[in-house]
């Protein structure tokens, strides 16, 4: 990597051969459920942005300019109720979580940012709103990052362990977060089923890719249906990785949206899987940063 191109490619990664990452326990997968919380940072009229965000909402409206009260009632919808139904999920079988948090959105639900506080879970931030980094340009980009760490450590207590971008960073995300300082890792790549190292500033950097594929964006964009399609595409990959740790262990990612599988016709597909993966030995259900944390040490750079 160099300062004239941040973001080679790289096609070759761990090849036939990746290593071990000797889970805790000797685990065959680390699983890493991860809940989108960004209701309330998103794009809105009352917010100045001149239109309304429909992103990963049920659709079906729009045709018009101005205002989209529908949109925004969807969203209020997953802070209001899908969280908690997610929330209940989780602690029905025990597991945790991390949340890839907006800070704005906790900002403006304080009984979401303690209910985090108060299971355990960690956060990865998702940026200030929920907004295109590449959109921004350096300088804001850097300062809503400086932002975003402070309001965090306002409402939760703790500053993020690692950072997201919506929809993919910038060309100077990862050195505008070594900079800052104290983010554990970064989430901005889908590259592979293992975490890996990038250089940046001259110094080792570590991913901990995230996945679109098991993820409940497929609800919104045509994917899928039901939540028995979403347990069985999720219990799918879940068989295949578990059966593939036997030799090679991985690490897999789920993703949910507190307005999307926190409606109650889809809540169901993640209770399966929940209940599917409580049947199997040697899983280890843990959170983002524990991932990272355990990497950084057994697997230095």
């Amino acid at each position: 990597m160099t300062e004239n191109n941040p973001h080679p490619r790289d096609f070759l990664g761990y090849g036939e051969t990746p290593p071990d990452p000797r889970w805790p326990g000797g685990a065959r997968l680390a699983l890493n459920l991860v809940v989108n919380v960004e209701e309330g940072s998103e794009p809105s009229f009352p917010d100045g942005d001149g239109f309304s965000e429909a992103g990963l909402t049920e659709g079906g409206g729009g045709g018009f300019e101005g205002r989209d009260l529908a949109a925004e009632s969807m969203f209020e919808y997953g802070a209001r109720a899908g969280f908690w139904r997610i929330l209940r999920a989780l602690r029905q079988q025990g597991v945790t979580a991390t949340m890839f948090a907006c800070a704005v959105a906790l900002e403006r639900n304080p009984a979401i940012a303690a209910a985090i506080r108060a299971d355990g879970y960690d956060i990865c931030c998702h940026g200030y709103r929920w907004e295109r980094v590449q959109l921004l340009g350096e300088t804001r980009e850097a300062e809503m990052v400086v932002r975003a760490v402070a309001s965090l450590k306002q409402t939760t207590g703790a500053a993020p362990a690692g950072w997201y971008c919506r929809y993919g960073p910038s060309l100077a995300t990862r050195r505008i977060l070594v900079e800052h300082g104290g983010f554990l890792y970064d989430s901005d790549s889908y590259a592979d089923d293992l975490p890996y190292y990038v250089t940046a500033l001259g110094r080792p950097h570590l991913i901990v890719p995230y996945s679109l594929t098991t993820n409940d964006v497929k609800f919104v964009r045509g994917g899928m249906s039901t939540a028995r399609q979403f347990a069985e595409f999720l219990i799918d990959a879940f068989d295949v990785l578990y059966r593939e740790g036997m030799h090679s262990p991985k690490m897999m990612s789920v993703g949910l949206h507190s307005r999307v599988v926190g409606h109650a016709a889809r809540v169901a597909g993640l209770e399966r899987f929940l209940a599917h993966v409580a049947a199997h030995p040697d899983v280890w259900v843990c959170r983002r940063q524990d991932i990272a944390r355990h990497w950084l040490a057994a697997r230095p750079a």
